[in-house]
């Protein structure tokens, strides 16, 4: 089939195209490339350097004829959607209801959206970790609440205009091509730090907790999300609880790291714990996490080693 993926020149988006190309699949990628690269895009991907704001984007639509839009553009970033709130929801709201818009117009059959989990929950309590789907929603930052308030949007499309969805809430996700120079992404920045000798910085006291989930994993999720999950919104992830003092102490032992980390004030608008469960996703996807935390983590350090020697 013939699939368009926003975000498709960054760190998830251009992983889950590569493997939709593996499965044959025609695929076409709309990216600012604010956040993505041109290194990233598939060559058998066909590219358009578009914003999802611009209301060019119909053509795009128009002339390519998509079935799926798997949308991963977004503004990412919690500490820049507490500092630039209105240009977050400009992204990630507004962008997204031009793409469902196009999506009514030209036909296309279902939106694969790409949500998180790990910001929409908010500070939950203890005994409700791992997460289910059900939990209240409470966002601690604008990336959440415009987040969470896409599914909306998705739900309404659904209901007046027989657009079918799936909602795929993600917990943090590692692997290769993110980033380390951004500001989102402890593992890549740690290992980058490491790597060039510099101690990394622990915002907190290091022992808040994250669930976090190999890109092939998410990647997985999204190719299963074609044909089931319809209108439905699902958690991916390990449902396991790690502190970044894990990560760090995990990496210092790989990487033979002898400096210490340096600590820094906790953050605005992040949670202390989160995790989620993912029973539904298996019932829904027939989906489970495949790579645990220590064997993730050694394939992305494998990876970042051999990008330093090319």
């Amino acid at each position: 089939m013939k699939i368009i993926v926003t975000g498709g020149a960054g760190f998830i988006g251009s992983n889950i195209v590569d493997a939709l190309i593996e499965e044959g699949h025609e695929v076409v990628v709309i990216d600012n490339l604010s956040m993505g690269f041109i290194g990233n895009l598939n060559p058998r991907a066909k590219f358009y350097e578009m914003d999802i704001r611009d209301s060019g984007i119909g053509d795009v639509f128009k002339n390519e004829s998509p079935e799926v839009l798997i949308h991963l553009a977004a503004q990412m970033d919690v500490r820049v959607s507490i500092k630039k709130p209105i240009f977050d929801s400009a992204v990630n709201i507004g962008g997204t209801v031009n793409l469902l818009e196009n999506c009514v117009k030209y036909k296309v059959r279902k939106v694969i959206y790409s949500n998180t989990g790990g910001a929409l929950y908010g500070e939950v309590d203890e005994r409700d970790i791992p997460v289910k789907e059900e939990h209240p929603i409470n966002p601690l930052s604008p990336y959440g609440i415009d987040k969470h308030t896409v599914e909306h949007y998705l739900y309404l499309y659904y209901k007046n205009y027989g657009l079918n969805y799936t909602s795929l809430r993600y917990s943090n996700v590692y692997g290769n091509r993110q980033n380390p120079l951004g500001e989102a992404g402890v593992i890549a920045i740690f290992i980058d730090k490491m790597m060039n000798d510099e101690s990394p910085i622990i915002f907190g006291d290091g022992k808040q907790t994250r669930d976090y989930v190999y890109v092939k994993d998410i990647v997985r999720g999204n190719l299963l999300a074609l044909t089931k999950g319809d209108n439905e919104a699902v958690n991916l992830g390990s449902g396991v609880r790690i502190s970044v003092l894990d990560i760090f102490n995990e990496l210092k032992d790989l990487m033979k790291f002898d400096k210490d980390p340096k600590f820094k004030s906790e953050r605005m608008g992040e949670v202390k714990h989160i995790a989620l469960n993912s029973d539904k996703a298996f019932d829904k996807l027939g989906w489970k996490t495949e790579f645990d935390f220590s064997e993730g983590i050694k394939r992305t350090l494998d990876y970042y080693k051999k990008s330093k020697m090319r």
